[in-house]
């Protein structure tokens, strides 16, 4: 079945300029990622991939990707001096750049961010119009978009656990648009992927936390709420 488009595919967000793939989408990714995360990060390394890599700086990409990880919307205006209040708040960063990675989307960017004892890697790709691919996490394949409520559990590869996290979540009443699986070697970790069309509540994640099996559980609600 094909995807539906939505109005937002068509025409966009509402964005600071100049470019929906390098701005509004960059932040995009970059508020994904702190969701993951669970926290606004105190250290960021940031990698810049292809386009991005020969690009960021002049097209705002730099200034896009600090915004996110402050949490600031796509249209906010302080986008634009995100440099001097990521130094203000303290926000520790670097960027780096490689210009030719033929396993990578041209519009690609890895964020390694810290808060604490608290870290994560998440690998994002900017696809136009400000939708965005989370491709990796913490180097599981990831592949969802952000657009939908969204959680992400990684636990032991055991025999029905897809079965048993789709029966917890049929009874919330809401419908899983995508699910997927990935997992670094047989009968070690997985990681569920499970987009839906509406949340679910907070005593439903802490049943799947509780979980034995269950390692991690990140709830992550539609990033423009």
């Amino acid at each position: 079945m094909a995807n539906k488009s939505s109005v937002f595919d068509m025409i966009g967000p509402v964005m600071i300029g100049p470019s929906s793939s390098h701005t509004a989408g960059v932040v995009r990714i970059a508020r994904a990622a702190i969701r993951i995360l669970g926290e606004l990060p105190e250290e960021a390394s940031i990698t810049f991939y292809n386009s991005f890599a020969r690009t960021y700086e002049g097209h705002g990409s730099d200034r896009a990707i600090l915004g996110g990880l402050m949490d600031f919307k796509t249209d906010d205006a302080r986008i634009k001096n995100a440099l001097e209040i990521a130094k203000e708040k303290n926000l520790k960063y670097t960027f780096k750049s490689i210009g030719n990675s033929s396993v990578h989307h041209p519009n690609t960017i890895k964020l390694q961010l810290k808060k604490g004892n608290k870290s994560v890697e998440v690998v994002g790709e900017s696809l136009g119009g400000g939708v965005i691919n989370i491709a990796e996490v913490d180097g599981f394949v990831a592949n969802f978009s952000a657009q939908n409520h969204t959680l992400i559990i990684k636990a032991d590869d055991i025999s029905g656990a897809i079965a048993f996290i789709s029966s917890v979540i049929a009874q919330e009443k809401t419908n899983i648009a995508t699910m997927s699986v990935s997992r670094k070697g047989k009968n070690d970790m997985a990681c569920h992927v499970i987009e839906m069309d509406s949340g679910i509540r907070k005593i439903t994640t802490e049943y799947l936390q509780s979980l034995p099996w269950v390692k991690d559980l990140i709830y992550i609600p539609d990033i423009d709420l």
